[in-house]
């Protein structure tokens, strides 16, 4: 019973599927992919993509900001990644461009933050969440902070609810990441207003890439062959070039260049047929 309470399954790095009880990594299937850019970059670089590797990388998030446990942190302010999701959503909320957001915690399920600091801690160093259990300690700290979890007796994982209960709760500018076509189908048919932001791609099909393209606002490439291609072909902006976002409307644009127009970094412009690709890509693309 107690593996069965305690129980979280995520999909990391190259979707692997791991399963962690009790805090500890008990299962890791095999990756869909053997490289990929950004995973040389994380603190415990993975490179090249093997089981032995991803559980490492797992464990040592466990140790250091207590993932998947009761222990887990849930604020930061550091980036990542220049246009990750938790990212750009964390600079939206600053610029008061949205209002809340709705995203995924391990240990809490869907979550409503309106802090950008706890965007980040929650979903900066999150990979894909597939299940979870929730912890009253990490809902109490999530709460603290003034963010809002849809299911405290489950921690239920369901964007297109989380969305609901945002409108409910009187926010208009509401963004939601999702990482099931149909999740961002229904969120567009139900709100239309919502700002939508696809991620864990990789392994989905043309069809699948076809729905995100034409109901997301933003589209992370991931490792994924058919989102470069579907996406790619049909995006206003592409940010990156080895794991590329693409903004799919123009207010997305608009949010990507914004928070480029309020960072420091040298950036360079060109107009291009996209999608524009560099040689190091995620291997294979999927």
């Amino acid at each position: 019973m107690a593996e069965e309470r305690d129980e979280h399954i995520i999909e990391a790095i190259g979707r692997c599927r791991i399963v962690i009880r009790d805090g500890k990594v008990v299962e890791v299937g095999e990756p869909a992919i053997r490289t990929c850019p950004l995973a040389k970059k994380f603190a415990y670089p993975v490179s090249p993509i093997e089981m032995e590797k991803v559980k490492t990388n797992i464990e040592a998030r466990i140790k250091s900001w207590g993932m998947c446990t009761p222990r887990r942190e849930v604020s930061d302010t550091r980036e990542f990644v220049g246009f990750g999701a938790s990212e750009v959503l964390s600079f939206g909320l600053k610029t008061g461009t949205i209002h809340a957001a709705v995203i995924a915690c391990d240990g809490a399920g869907t979550v409503i933050v309106t802090k950008p600091a706890l965007v980040q801690g929650i979903g900066g160093r999150m990979s894909g969440l597939v299940k979870t259990v929730p912890y009253p300690d990490v809902i109490a700290r999530i709460e603290a902070e003034g963010g809002v979890v849809f299911d405290k007796a489950f921690a239920k994982l369901d964007q297109p609810a989380g969305v609901e209960l945002a409108y409910e709760l009187g926010y208009q500018n509401v963004a939601v990441t999702v990482a099931l076509p149909d999740d961002a189908a229904k969120i567009r048919k139900r709100f239309p207003r919502a700002f939508i932001i696809a991620v864990h791609v990789t392994g989905l099909t043309a069809k699948d890439a076809e729905i995100l393209a034409s109901t997301a606002d933003i589209v992370t490439a991931c490792a994924s062959g058919p989102v470069r291609e579907v996406a790619g072909r049909k995006a206003l902006m592409q940010a990156g070039v080895a794991v590329p976002v693409f903004a799919m409307t123009k207010r997305a644009k608009d949010l990507l260049l914004d928070k480029i127009r309020q960072n420091d970094a040298q950036v360079l412009f060109r107009t291009t047929k996209l999608p524009a690709l560099n040689e190091e890509q995620p291997d294979p693309l999927v």
